[in-house]
């Protein structure tokens, strides 16, 4: 029999409904897990087991009534610790950040998850307010990856990529910004999607402005649809969220690619891929022409890209930086400081065209590649996990590059949708992900798809049991 600590948000919701299926069985079974394998990893940088498991007791006492309070009542997440979240310390990752601060209020994804009945187990680590795609903070440090913990996990939503590839529950909400979702859905052999810009309400607005989504990473295509669903609900604190009630996720989840026209790159703007990803990636695409729809191979340029994010997230993280004492800025990571530096010299009007122009310009390709193709296929990065405790592959301290992602920000920029779901092993066995990219508002298309992928493939996450 599956451990109850493996099994996906729907298998768990059958089972209530069932009774089969006890919500504090679930929950003790969760922190069992988080506690006996949590020490290796460093995925939780706070776990509330007393509070999870009265969640859980209500829960269960309204699923003996016959009176579940939403669709995700009983089941377990985590929080990011970017998200605000009633009751506990949202330290983002700093040394800077006091831990005595106004605790209540929950950001709109994490009251959404509450309302629906999310049993809240914790808080997972992120890099220092989620500056970079790796996976330590100067507070908690290093996060490691269950299929090699010499490995990162890759970021800035590190722990929640560790948690759901080591089945510490079902549903784990994180961030992207530049990549934050995907970049450790792929290196963690796990699902991730990051929505488009407004799906998901955001508050505080932060600095960052329209390049975050907020977004679920989870073990299966159907319990981040699910999630997805729940946390898209409207919230008044966010102006720009797309007031579109009673979206639907679920319903077209099975329809498949079918006749779809699909494009599928095998880079962008030529940056080099490590074979064993290109060829996992190729052979995800193939498989999507076997599915019935209609692949088609394009070169792929977005010319200027790297510089456009480098100069918005410069600016983003000096704002963060800016208010600061001597002494804070002695506790911050070093490669934010350098990233900060170089957007406090950005001059006012290079900013204002990277943001407007340049990324107008990107935005209007991609509306034009969507205007014949339905989706984009590529690799969700160009190469596997590599060891912690470097800033990117090849990292010798001092200096800073924003350019090992180059397939993760460009979506960020253009405010699509995108996924990373699981197409193979390496042969050290790290996973490889690939890319699913769909136009504003297409959420439902590019889960779909990943569906189809996800069904159409005999895929095992690994049992992680010598922990």
């Amino acid at each position: 029999m599956t451990e109850l600590f493996r099994l996906p948000a729907t298998a768990l919701l059958d089972g209530y409904r069932a009774r089969s299926l006890s919500p504090v069985e679930v929950t003790r079974a969760c922190l069992d897990r988080i506690a006996a394998i949590d020490p290796v990893l460093n995925a939780f940088c706070l776990v509330d087991g007393e509070a999870a498991l009265e969640a859980a007791r209500l829960s269960e006492a309204r699923w003996q009534a016959g009176t579940p309070c939403g669709p995700l009542d009983g089941v377990p997440a985590s929080v990011k610790d970017l998200f605000l979240t009633r009751g506990w310390p949202t330290m983002k990752g700093s040394k800077t950040v006091p831990r005595a601060q106004d605790m209540a209020v929950d950001a709109p994804p994490v009251a959404r998850l509450r309302e629906a009945g999310a049993v809240l187990l914790g808080k997972t680590t992120t890099t220092e307010f989620g500056h970079k795609g790796v996976s330590d903070n100067p507070l908690t440090g290093i996060t490691r990856n269950p299929w090699n913990t010499a490995m990162t996990t890759g970021g800035s939503s590190c722990g929640a990529g560790a948690a759901a590839a080591a089945a510490m529950g079902p549903l784990h909400l994180g961030s992207d910004g530049g990549g934050s979702i995907r970049i450790p859905a792929s290196y963690c052999g796990i699902f991730g999607i990051k929505p488009g810009y407004g799906r998901v309400p955001a508050a505080p607005q932060g600095f960052a402005g329209s390049l975050p989504g907020a977004g679920p990473l989870t073990r299966t295509v159907r319990d981040a649809a699910l999630m997805l669903q729940v946390i898209a609900g409207d919230d008044s604190r966010d102006w720009m969220a797309l007031p579109e009630p009673g979206l639907d996720l679920l319903s077209g989840l099975d329809a498949g690619v079918a006749g779809q026209r699909i494009a599928f790159a095998r880079t962008i703007s030529g940056a080099p891929v490590e074979a064993e990803v290109a060829a996992a990636v190729a052979a995800a695409a193939q498989k999507f022409a076997e599915l019935g729809a209609i692949v088609e191979e394009i070169e792929l340029d977005l010319p200027g890209g790297a510089d456009t994010y480098y100069a918005i997230l410069s600016v983003t993280l000096a704002s963060a930086i800016a208010p600061m004492t001597a002494a804070q800025r002695e506790l911050v990571d070093p490669g934010l400081l350098i990233i900060a530096d170089d957007g406090a010299r950005l001059s006012g009007l290079d900013y204002a065209r990277a943001l407007h122009v340049a990324r107008g310009e990107l935005g209007a390709r991609m509306r034009a590649l969507h205007e014949k193709h339905s989706l984009l296929l590529l690799p969700s990065m160009p190469g596997t996990a590599f060891p912690v405790g470097l800033d990117f592959p090849g990292d010798t301290g001092g200096e800073w590059r924003a350019d090992w992602t180059p397939f993760t920000f460009p979506f960020n920029l253009t405010a699509q949708p995108a996924a990373s779901i699981p197409c193979g092993l390496s042969g050290s066995g790290l996973p490889i992900g690939l890319q699913i990219v769909g136009p504003q508002r297409a959420e439902a298309a590019v889960l779909a798809a990943a569906r189809a992928y996800e069904a159409s493939r005999d895929w095992h996450l690994p049992a992680f049991d010598g922990f």
